[in-house]
């Protein structure tokens, strides 16, 4: 049993999901926006505030400090220093290889940047391999972590993973151990123009995720309460101005009984006060006429038939009925176009001037495919909507030539005028509609239109119009085959 939904509720469900969708959509909008401009913001304050201080620092001299803290022998110091806390030794051995001096003052610039970018919540140099490299080594903090973690290596940040940090990359925004930080690098050139190390800034992220969450909060909040009240709005409208109207027209339209000799007022004609000024008003108009003539007709319906000149009038209506019916013999009641019976009228025309020389003949045959299985599957009705639409695909494309159904499944085209001269063109572009048809998933199965196509042209020794038709029918059953091999199991 199907659902029968009155239009009433299903005016309110597609007003609540449209609401429900504009709402939820500029909302999420508002804040993708809000929080891609802080990102962007705070990305680009933190890569300038490292290429900033890259330009205060001497890169020969970092150099000469990585090169110092690569070797064995310095490593080995280092670790013997962090497991003592002995910073004596590492300086001990800086001034021996003087580098302490060089070391003290870009620590101090480093240091005095810090304090003064108060926004900036770490500031360091680290020496960072390839794009290959899984660890970097930290050359030089604040003066808040010992000396002796220079040289000191740690593994590469998830998110740096796979980046050369040699070249400009551009900053992220990340959470760990150490909070919401957005870290950005700038590299550091030495005299001759190579990468010698990098400028990590982080600033922090912590309150501004905070207020995001809560911006994002307040943003949800105001969009469900103005969705409410536009809910609210919207259903009060409709149903002022469609959902009563409609009602009312329905409830009085089941107390119509029309009968012989009734009044308006016996036979309940419909009679409501509506003046909306819209299409409402005109189905209400069109109602209350038609059910007048209704009355008025059965009221006259005895002296119609008494009437000697009516009687004769009526004995001449049916005759040209009849003519009437007999032209509808000669079209295709489901789809409109020709029927078998006027395609064999055209045929014997074809076939006296074949005759009497005519050459230019054409004649293409289509053969739906799946029409059983739609009718199986999903009724009689969906069966003819599908037919319609192949139909449609073929007259669409031969605009200037008659069609012809001549079976259930099968249509016919007599090829003439523009559409001859464009025969090859025409069907190749008939076969690619169909194509693109069948292959739409995304469509329901009865408008997946597919048919097989074949084209024949009057040969010069052909008399009749049935040879070119066998040819047709035969290079349609080939293009029917090659369907079924290259798309058997599209449905």
């Amino acid at each position: 049993m199907k659902i029968k939904l009155s239009i009433g509720v299903k005016l309110y469900i597609f007003i609540i999901i449209t609401v429900l969708a504009v709402a939820i959509g500029t909302a999420f909008l508002a804040y993708s926006i809000n929080a891609n401009q802080i990102d962007r913001y705070y990305k680009q304050v933190a890569f300038d505030s490292a290429v900033n201080f890259s330009s205060f620092v001497d890169g020969d001299y970092l150099r000469k400090l990585r090169t110092a803290a690569e070797t064995d022998e310095f490593q080995s110091l280092r670790e013997t220093a962090e497991e003592n806390e002995d910073e004596a030794a590492i300086q001990d051995y800086l001034e021996k290889n003087g580098l302490w001096d060089d070391y003290v003052e870009t620590r101090g610039k480093l240091v005095r940047y810090l304090r003064n970018m108060t926004a900036i919540k770490y500031l360091y140099i680290v020496a960072c391999g390839d794009e290959n490299a899984e660890r970097d080594m930290y050359l030089m903090d604040d003066d808040e972590n010992p000396i002796y973690e220079t040289g000191y290596y740690e593994e590469r940040e998830p998110e740096l993973r796979g980046l050369d940090l040699t070249k400009k990359v551009e900053p992220t925004i990340s959470t760990g151990d150490w909070g919401w930080l957005c870290s950005a690098y700038a590299p550091v050139y030495d005299s001759n123009g190579e990468t010698v190390c990098q400028i990590g800034c982080d600033f922090g992220m912590d309150d501004v995720m905070a207020e995001r969450h809560r911006s994002m909060m307040y943003i949800i909040f105001t969009a469900i309460a103005l969705t409410v009240l536009v809910l609210i709005g919207a259903v009060i409208f409709i149903n002022r101005i469609v959902i009563k109207p409609i009602n009312s027209l329905t409830a009085e339209m089941k107390k119509f009984k029309p009968q012989k000799n009734a009044s308006y007022d016996d036979a309940d004609v419909i009679n409501l006060d509506i003046h909306s000024n819209d299409e409402i008003e005109d189905l209400y108009n069109g109602i209350h006429t038609m059910q007048i003539d209704i009355i008025d007709y059965l009221n006259d319906l005895d002296m119609l038939q008494k009437d000697k000149e009516r009687a004769e009038e009526d004995i001449k209506a049916r005759d040209e009925k009849i003519g009437e019916i007999s032209k509808e013999a000669y079209r295709d009641s489901l789809t409109g176009v020709g029927s078998k019976a006027a395609y064999i009228k055209k045929v014997s025309e074809l076939n006296q001037q074949m005759e009497a020389g005519h050459t230019d003949l054409g004649i293409v045959m289509v053969d739906m495919n799946e029409l059983k299985r739609i009718n199986d599957q999903y009724g009689h009705r969906m069966g003819d909507s599908y037919i319609i639409g192949c139909c449609r695909y073929i007259c669409d494309t031969f605009k200037h030539s008659p069609v012809y159904r001549i079976g259930g499944d099968e249509f016919v085209v007599i090829l003439q005028g523009l559409d001859f001269n464009n025969r090859l063109e025409l069907v190749e572009k008939l076969k690619k509609l169909y194509v693109s048809a069948m292959n739409n998933d995304r469509a329901k199965p009865w408008e997946r239109y597919s048919a097989a196509v074949g084209m024949a042209e009057m040969a010069s020794d052909d008399r009749t119009v049935d040879l070119v038709f066998k040819r047709a029918d035969k290079a349609m059953y080939m293009d029917k085959q090659r369907i079924k091999e290259g798309h058997v199991s599209y449905r």
